[in-house]
């Protein structure tokens, strides 16, 4: 077999099909969709096939047959009535654009309504009111073609997020806008076939979510939950010969292989039960370099979101195990909302690890490797100031000595990053201190990729830090402002290294008494078992 086109960025469905770049069927969805409802919102991370499942509905509305021959839909809609009914469609692509500026959005919209005037030959309204124009359009072309209308709307969210953060008088002008042109679409049940949304984030007090009340959201709608991304099954079935061939360039068993992917890209659920589900874009990717690399963080770094951890001075430790959330916070957020979880599920970064029926609650935790060093990396400079350091602080010098069992070097390392690192003054400056003391150590260690756990619950206490390597493990206690000695008798006295006992690594047990006068690491002893 040949080498096959693998669809790495390509977003329109008919040019998947026409030049012969491989496609996992998801057309049982579409049919779904399209059969069973009108309006409809879904919410997914960035890169994960929202746009390709837009353009895929497009082609379905044209009616353009041809282009699903073979997939699923082709045969359900070959037994129907009346099969492959042509409806126009109007679509508003607004996944990119210019929306930092007073009229960017104004004009995405209004070149959108243009072409689908131009398109089907309707009146020119270009000096039109929006939501007038956007409400005529839906009349005048209904009345033209005798069939109803299907609205598209491709990242709608975009242009909000453009702004988060960073203009917030824009941010504000661009909802206001959208209150007035989507709400056209709540009382033109008469003239719409189909309405679909995507987005990556679920905004509450945007128009479409309050004024349009009717949209039906399957976001967390188990019918739906693969109807982006890939399947365990999907991955098995359709990329065998990519699954081959990286294991054979990596030196690698098959099973190997996939058991990296799973670690690497897998690990995304989108409602109770649901399957685990691949990132596409970095399968695609890996399946492309064969080689196991960060793909999709890469492909832009979330600065609204890093910046608004470091504001409210966020713990990266929080993520270690998962955090809680209820159902109806998880798919609403709201840019005031000092709570940053919802968009960080909402955005790809945390995922459904467990829930509870009875309360309708979720615990979270990110999906998988790739987006779980990708994120603390991106964090990392925030904490570390990275940047701003010389040679000397290379974080490599850390991961050496952790590797080679130099508990020294690792004291040192790390005194002489506080010594340089800035602390604000303040009323809380002593709670600052201790945190942003446990933060440095976690995320530096975290962001080399080392097996670490933080308050760790054994039977007579709470390890603050545990650190693993292949040849050892590293069992931390700290204090602020009392002495190492304190904390190396507490590792003692609670027994934090039985869990060990059987273990062939070696062990150290590190007690560290961190001054608040110094800010910097006063004491440092270690014990060998």
């Amino acid at each position: 077999m040949g080498i096959r086109k693998l669809p790495i960025g390509i977003q329109d469905f008919e040019d998947l099909r026409q030049n012969g770049y491989l496609y996992v069927d998801k057309t049982a969805f579409v049919y779904k969709l399209v059969t069973e409802g009108k309006p409809y919102f879904l919410s997914r991370p960035r890169r994960f096939g929202k746009s390709l499942l837009l353009s895929t509905l497009e082609a379905y509305f044209l009616g353009k047959k041809e282009l699903f021959k073979g997939l699923k839909i082709y045969e359900e809609e070959e037994k129907s009535e009346n099969p492959w009914q042509v409806y126009p469609v109007l679509t508003f692509s607004l996944a990119a654009g210019e929306f930092t500026t007073p009229d960017g959005l104004r004009k995405a919209l209004s070149y959108c309504l243009k072409k689908f005037e131009e398109k089907y030959e309707l009146k020119q309204k270009d000096d039109w009111d929006l939501p007038v124009r956007f409400k005529e359009n839906l009349m005048e072309a209904t009345n033209k073609t005798g069939k109803k209308v299907v609205v598209l709307v491709d990242e709608y969210d975009n242009p909000l997020l453009k702004n988060l953060g960073v203009n917030e008088e824009q941010a504000e002008a661009n909802r206001t806008l959208y209150k007035a042109f989507f709400a056209v679409l709540k009382d033109q049940d008469a003239y719409l076939r189909f309405v679909f949304f995507t987005g990556v984030t679920k905004f509450s007090k945007v128009s479409i979510f309050s004024d349009l009340n009717q949209l039906k959201d399957v976001t967390l709608n188990k019918s739906f939950d693969a109807i982006c991304g890939i399947t365990q099954e999907e991955l098995e079935s359709n990329f065998k010969p990519e699954i081959e061939k990286m294991a054979e360039e990596n030196g690698m068993t098959g099973e190997e292989c996939l058991s990296e992917l799973k670690k690497m890209y897998d690990g995304y659920h989108f409602c109770m039960n649901s399957p685990d589900i691949y990132n596409p874009f970095s399968l695609l990717r890996a399946f492309d370099e064969n080689k196991f690399g960060s793909y999709w963080f890469s492909t832009g770094t979330p600065t609204f979101l890093i910046n608004r951890l470091n504001e409210i001075n966020f713990s990266p430790r929080n993520f270690i195990e998962t955090v809680k959330i209820s159902e109806s916070q998880i798919n609403d957020y709201r840019p005031e909302n000092p709570d940053p979880i919802p968009l960080l599920y909402q955005s790809g970064y945390l995922t459904i690890k467990d829930w509870n029926l009875r309360q309708l609650s979720y615990k979270l935790g990110f999906p998988n490797n790739e987006v779980k060093y990708g994120f603390l990396d991106a964090l990392a400079p925030g904490y570390l100031h990275i940047e701003d350091k010389p040679a000397p602080f290379n974080i490599d010098l850390l991961d050496d000595a952790v590797e080679e069992g130099d508990c020294e070097g690792i004291r040192k390392w790390f005194t002489a990053l506080f010594a340089i690192l800035p602390y604000t003054a303040g009323k809380e400056t002593e709670t600052v201190i201790e945190q942003n003391f446990q933060n440095v150590i976690y995320i530096s260690l975290l962001v080399l990729g080392k097996y670490v756990r933080t308050e760790v619950h054994q039977s007579l206490g709470r390890t603050d830090c545990i650190i693993e390597t292949p040849e050892y493990v590293y069992i931390f206690e700290f204090k602020r402002d009392g002495s190492a000695k304190e904390t190396l008798e507490q590792i003692e006295a609670q027994v934090y290294a039985k869990p060990y006992e059987a273990d062939s690594r070696k062990i150290f047990k590190i007690g560290v008494n961190f001054s608040s006068e110094t800010k910097n690491i006063a004491e440092w002893e270690v014990a060998e078992h």
